[in-house]
C-alpha cells in the first residue's frame, strides 16, 4: 500500500463548474490546487493578512463587493493589489457580478487568474470544497475486490488464488454490483467515510484464472456494475487452518485500519465445499443489521444468560 498526494490543476475545476474566464495568464489552466478549502477575503480586503493562506482559492461574493465597492478607484486598486501579491491561484466572483477593473489590472500584474459564476456565493463554495475534498483525498490502492451488496460496500481482500474474483462474479451473477476487481483505490473522503473504485484501465474488467479478462458490464450488463462506493465492510478470506478457531458467535469486533479509519472486519476461512458468495450475501445483511441497531449474537447471548438464570 502507497499514500500518494494529488492535486487539480484550475482548468478542470473551470470545467468542471463551467467558470467563465474573465482573465487568465499564460499557463493558468495548468494551476494546482493542493488544498481542499476555499477563502472568502473579507478581513484580507480590510487590510488584515495574519494566518491568510494564500494557497485557496478565493471567492468574492455580494457582501465582499458591495464592501470594495465604497472606495474611490485608486483604494480599490491597493486593495486588490494587496491581495493579489499574495500569490493566490484565483479569485472567483459569485452571483455574475460585474468585475472591478481594478481588480483586473491587479490581476494582471500578478498573473491571477479571474473567473466568474452566477451562482450564489455559498453553493459554489460548497460545491467547490466538496469536489476538492474528493479530488485531493488521501488515498491508497490496495489488492482486492470491491462489491455492492444489498447497499452495503464490501472490500475482499485476500492472498492471490484465495478466490476472490471468483466470489464477486457469483455475487455479480446473484444480482450485486462489480465496482473494481484486483485493485481498488480508495480515497478518504471525510473523517468517517472511505470511497473505492476501480482504477480507469481495468474499470468493469474481472480476471478469472483458466477463462481469462471478462468484461463484467458487457456480459451481465450495466446493472451489474458501478464505478464508486463506500466501504462499509471488510472481509478478509484465508485459506482453512485445522485446528485453528474460528469466531463462531460474532461477539467480538473486529477492525481493519485504513487511512487512519477503523473499517468492520470479518475473517472468513475457505475451503472446498463452502458458497462464499451466499456466506459474504449474509455477512453483508448481518452488518446492516448491527448498523441499524440489532445484534443476533447479543440477542442469542441474552436469551442463554436469562436463561441460566432462570435456571438457577
Amino acid at each position: 500500500m502507497q499514500l500518494k498526494e494529488f492535486s487539480v490543476t484550475l482548468g478542470q475545476l473551470i470545467t468542471e463548474f463551467k467558470f467563465e474566464i474573465i482573465y487568465g495568464p499564460e499557463g493558468f489552466e495548468k494551476i494546482e490546487i493542493t488544498t481542499d478549502d476555499v477563502n472568502r477575503p473579507g478581513l484580507q480586503l480590510a487590510g488584515y493578512f495574519d494566518y491568510f493562506e494564500p494557497n485557496r482559492l478565493q471567492i468574492m461574493g455580494k457582501v465582499e463587493n458591495t464592501y470594495v465597492e465604497q472606495f474611490e478607484s485608486e483604494k480599490r486598486y491597493e486593495i486588490f493589489d494587496q491581495l493579489c501579491s499574495t500569490g493566490i491561484p484565483a479569485v472567483i466572483i459569485t452571483r455574475n457580478i460585474e468585475v472591478f477593473p481594478e481588480l483586473v489590472e491587479a490581476a494582471k500584474k500578478y498573473d491571477v487568474a479571474v473567473l466568474r459564476t452566477n451562482e450564489f456565493t455559498s453553493s459554489v463554495m460548497n460545491a467547490i470544497v466538496a469536489s476538492l475534498k474528493v479530488s485531493l483525498a488521501p488515498r491508497i490502492t490496495m489488492h482486492g475486490v470491491l462489491v455492492e451488496i444489498y447497499g452495503e460496500g464490501v472490500l475482499i481482500l485476500g492472498d492471490s488464488g484465495v478466490g476472490k474474483s471468483e466470489t464477486a462474479i457469483e455475487l455479480v451473477k446473484r444480482g450485486h454490483r462489480l465496482i473494481a476487481d484486483d485493485a481498488v483505490e480508495i480515497k478518504r473522503v471525510s473523517d468517517r467515510t472511505l470511497v473505492g473504485t476501480a482504477p480507469e484501465i481495468i474499470r468493469h474488467f474481472i480476471e478469472l484464472r483458466g477463462i481469462g479478462i471478462v468484461d463484467v458490464r458487457r456480459i451481465f450488463g450495466m446493472g451489474a456494475i458501478k464505478d464508486t462506493e463506500r466501504i462499509d465492510l471488510i472481509i478478509n478470506l484465508e485459506p482453512w487452518v485445522e485446528g485453528k478457531m474460528y469466531d463462531r458467535l460474532g461477539l467480538d469486533n473486529q477492525y481493519n485500519d485504513i487511512l487512519g479509519l477503523s473499517i468492520p472486519s470479518l475473517t472468513v476461512p475457505v475451503r472446498p465445499g463452502r458458497n462464499l458468495a451466499v456466506i459474504i450475501e449474509v455477512a453483508a445483511m448481518n452488518h446492516r443489521h448491527k448498523s441499524m441497531g440489532y445484534n443476533a449474537a447479543k440477542e442469542l447471548n441474552e436469551r442463554m444468560m436469562k436463561s441460566m438464570g432462570m435456571n438457577q
